[in-house]
């Protein structure tokens, strides 16, 4: 069994494709603004350094968020296109699951993404990779009081955010994640979207201005 496996939900582009178990190429490269531009190439480029075709996947896994708005809707679209056209089985990962998954030393695994405004996108796994506090869009603060309750937890992040603990910084394990949910149900592509946590800014800004428009 061949899988694909992208995640664009940060400025990073972190894709590969593992077949039976084994590693057989990965990109972890730092794309920033040009994400939209060079996402697709290099994931093509995959196959052309693999000598594999599109067709020889038999499965796709996609990060559907929290992260970057603009970095979702890209692996999604490239995903989702990819598996419409050529009737690909699909399934979808947060990646807040995937920056917990790769890690293995710890108790509880905090992955963390910076949401601006005090904010973060959170989760709390234990080592068996049952939530411990569901993926939320969480004040920082309010996360702190959360992590006194615990004693043996490592933080994952790509960010600099003030907390205490042990931090790394994310690294994908793409053979693990991919080997942990491989099995993971598909489901109809034209099904996914992205799943912010959170209202985008636009929507926010529509939602204030109807209430101010109610209360006039």
């Amino acid at each position: 069994m061949r899988t694909l496996y992208i995640d664009t939900s940060s400025n990073f582009l972190y894709t590969g494709i593992v077949e039976n178990d084994e590693l057989v190429i990965e990109l972890q490269e730092k794309l920033e603004h040009n994400l939209s531009r060079d996402a697709l190439p290099e994931i093509a480029s995959m196959f052309t350094k693999t000598r594999l075709k599109p067709t020889d996947i038999d499965k796709i896994i996609v990060v559907d968020g929290p992260g970057s708005f603009t970095g979702i809707r890209i692996g999604i679209t490239i995903a989702k296109v990819y598996a419409h056209s050529l009737k690909t089985k699909i399934t979808t990962i947060s990646s807040l699951e995937a920056m917990a998954t790769s890690y293995d030393r710890a108790s509880y695994y905090v992955p963390l993404i910076d949401a601006r405004r005090g904010f973060v996108y959170a989760a709390i796994y234990d080592k068996e990779g049952k939530e411990y506090l569901f993926p939320q869009h969480i004040k920082l603060n309010l996360l702190k009081e959360k992590l006194t309750t615990l004693e043996d937890y490592l933080i994952i992040t790509n960010d600099e955010i003030k907390l205490e603990g042990i931090k790394v910084t994310y690294r994908p394990n793409i053979l693990k994640i991919v080997n942990t949910y491989k099995n993971k149900k598909s489901i109809n592509p034209h099904s996914i979207n992205p799943n912010y946590l959170k209202l985008t800014e636009a929507e926010e800004s529509l939602i204030s201005n109807d209430r101010k428009s109610n209360e006039g």
